[in-house]
């Protein structure tokens, strides 16, 4: 995207760190397990363009909403307006009773208002989809998908691997391509086509509105009308204030402005020493070398056997697996098998906020989630289920052809029997750090 039409979106520094917090930060390399080709934790540095040093996805028949950006100019505040009012708006659901902000509350930092593994969604809301909701917040530097990812933040001649794109398998190239996906689905909006969408918005009170933003002639072309919709609705994602706000109590730390308390201290360590819980390696928590502040995430690609939920109606069939950059939702990956399982590396910004994590929804609290990275390994009776002859299915979730793929880097990297990497304390601290990455925290004056 032309970055002049653009605001900045990285969040620097504004008040000099300390010598200690920046030593800290430059030796903190930790996290989910280091993934192949990867040297160093990095932030991606701005909202994806055009001019990249990356080879991504294509966006299917988004591809040239950019360029009719470019070529009339809208006034960025009246998309942001009007994406607000399509992303608030249940009449463009084929039930009328579902938006985008039903499954990504502000509440909730444009996360899932409640603990379901998967939302209900459909012509009649009873459609279980066959994935958990991801927040919205802190998207606004995703890179498009490359297989060969280098990133200007960090260090560029770095070949840092299959990274980026939007949604858990990262097959949408650009916050408007993925905008485009919920309003299609037959488990969320379910419209039948581009054209019942834009029907809809013809008839929508902010249809003059549309217009003014987009040309008298805006709503004419169905193919035309449903684009602008899908930039409108990343227009809107790029407001600071609701998406990415920085105002939590770590970025006041990182500002020098407050203290961790002792058991965040500790837990923010623990979370950062790579014989431990290396969760730092793929969820970035220092700031990167340009002074951007970290998205907690490195945007990567990686397979961690998240085990089977069986609660999904999906998974009722044995036969089906969901392989997140493999397929099945994501095609162009399909013959790739060693990307099979592999899923994008959330943020972890107001994951303590969560009901619900990991692709399928298996896990429904931070404890549950960090036991598991603890003692998938050591413990595996505890997570999967058993074949017939009693032995434990290990990696439930993903047929025994691609079991190569997953991650065994630390904390992975013990063997069944071994003492779990991470005691109650560890643990309990851990949490404590990651409710300091919860936004809205107001300094005490």
């Amino acid at each position: 995207m032309p970055t002049s039409l653009m605001p900045t979106v990285k969040q620097t520094l504004t008040t000099p760190l300390i010598v200690s917090i920046g030593l800290m930060f430059c030796i903190s390399l930790a996290g989910c397990g280091e993934k192949e080709k990867k040297h160093e934790a990095q932030q991606p540095s701005t909202i994806p363009t055009t001019a990249s040093t990356n080879t991504p996805t294509k966006s299917s028949d988004q591809d040239d909403v950019y360029a009719m950006q470019s070529k009339i100019q809208p006034d960025f505040k009246k998309m942001q307006a009007l994406g607000k009012q399509i992303f608030f708006d249940p009449a463009l659901s084929a039930s009328g009773k579902m938006s985008c902000a039903s499954c990504h509350s502000p509440q909730s930092a444009f996360g899932p208002p409640n603990g379901r593994s998967v939302q209900l969604g459909g012509a009649d809301m009873t459609e279980m989809g066959t994935r958990a909701v991801p927040s919205l917040r802190y998207q606004q530097n995703v890179p498009a998908f490359s297989e060969h990812h280098f990133d200007e933040d960090f260090d560029e001649s770095v070949d840092q691997g299959a990274v980026g794109g939007h949604d858990w398998d990262g097959r949408a190239a650009t916050t408007h391509a993925q905008s485009a996906m919920p309003l299609l689905s037959k488990y969320e909006m379910a419209n039948r086509s581009q054209a019942e969408v834009v029907r809809k918005l013809r008839l929508a009170p902010y249809a003059a509105q549309f217009k003014d933003t987009f040309g008298k002639d805006a709503l004419d072309d169905d193919d035309k009308a449903f684009k602008w919709t899908t930039l409108a609705l990343e227009m809107y994602q790029q407001d600071p204030k609701e998406f990415y706000p920085y105002d939590s109590k770590y970025d006041e730390f990182l500002r020098g402005k407050v203290k961790l308390t002792k058991q965040e201290q500790h837990g923010l360590e623990v979370f950062n020493d790579p014989t431990k819980g290396n969760c730092a390696s793929c969820h970035i928590s220092r700031i990167s070398n340009t002074g951007v502040f970290p998205a907690f995430s490195d945007f990567g690609l990686i397979a961690i056997g998240v085990p089977r939920n069986q609660e999904l109606t999906v998974n009722h069939d044995p036969n089906f697996y969901d392989m997140g950059a493999c397929g099945p939702d994501r095609t162009d990956l399909k013959e790739k098998t060693q990307y099979c399982g592999a899923f994008r590396t959330p943020s972890l910004r107001n994951v303590a906020l969560r009901k619900t994590f990991f692709h399928n929804g298996k896990f429904h609290s931070l404890e549950q989630v960090i036991q598991f990275y603890s003692t998938r390994e050591t413990n595996p009776e505890k997570w999967y289920t058993k074949n017939k002859d009693g032995s434990i299915n290990q990696y439930d979730d993903l047929p025994k052809q691609y079991h190569g793929n997953i991650n065994v880097d630390a904390p992975f990297n013990r063997k069944k029997g071994d003492k779990p990497v991470l005691n109650a304390t560890e643990i309990r601290d851990m949490i404590a750090f990651l409710n300091t990455l919860t936004d809205g925290y107001v300094v005490k004056k």
